[in-house]
């Protein structure tokens, strides 16, 4: 696992960014072999969204031939709802980049089925080569797309409900109001995010400082499902300094030394 400590979500979000940018051009893909790259919603990638419009707008990246794949959808939601997630995806990157629409995938949460919805997506995957990169963010209870505390670390693409801290959270989506918040949700599972090739998690804020001390000090465990990433064998979080203040000092040094961050 690695662990870049930035000074702030800004230099974060331009790290991550050219990190993606630089993954995709690195990979060369082709219309037969796409770069396929796995995407969160949410507050954390705002900004690494916003830099990777940058780069696109400077020429220095194409989505032309890259596959999506997003991490989550709210059940009960249809797309063109103002908070589903593909309405998010669309309004701050997909519409600003050269992105084919038949490449994008976000799970349909307005379905009469959707646990053969949540199969059908594993099998999309699969069926696109895997995930190259998995680009998330974490919950301040540690929790990695819609894989609440007590999730399965070999779940797969499933029906979740959510916990009252996670319908909270997401309560400024919806007016302030955590009753206004879906109370289930379609997600990919801890197996699935495990099995992608790369992943890449932003991790932001004091708030989550519990949290990423509990999935990066203590040991494996499904009541903080990021811990996860400690099986995996090509992890990267990025956090800022303000995410660290509950890890020990040299935690926080000797990652900050291995990166050759002074």
């Amino acid at each position: 696992m690695r662990l870049v400590v930035l000074k702030d979500y800004d230099e974060m979000s331009h790290w991550a960014a050219n990190y993606i940018a630089a993954r995709i051009k690195a990979y060369g893909p082709v219309a037969a072999k796409p770069f396929v790259l796995g995407l969160p919603t949410g507050s954390s990638p705002l900004g690494t969204y916003r830099q990777l419009i940058g780069l696109y707008q400077k020429g220095e990246v194409s989505f032309a031939k890259v596959v999506t794949f997003n991490m989550d959808e709210y059940l009960g939601l249809a797309a063109d709802h103002p908070q589903s997630y593909h309405y998010f995806m669309w309004d701050n990157l997909f519409s600003h980049i050269d992105i084919d629409k038949d490449r994008v995938h976000i799970l349909n949460g307005d379905v009469q089925d959707p646990h053969a919805e949540c199969a059908a997506y594993e099998a999309a995957i699969q069926a696109a080569g895997g995930i190259e990169l998995f680009l998330g963010g974490m919950g301040e209870d540690g929790h990695i797309a819609f894989n609440e505390p007590g999730s399965s670390l070999y779940s797969r693409t499933r029906i979740k409900t959510l916990t009252t801290d996670t319908k909270t959270a997401n309560a400024r989506f919806f007016g302030g109001d955590p009753a206004g918040v879906p109370s289930r949700a379609l997600t990919v599972g801890v197996g699935t995010i495990m099995d992608a090739r790369e992943v890449l998690i932003l991790v932001s804020g004091y708030k989550k400082a519990r949290a990423l001390r509990a999935a990066v000090e203590e040991g494996i465990n499904h009541m903080w499902t990021l811990s996860c990433l400690q099986m995996h064998p090509r992890a990267v979080i990025i956090c800022d300094e303000a995410a660290t203040d509950e890890l020990r000092v040299g935690t926080v040094r000797y990652f900050k030394d291995i990166e050759g961050i002074r």
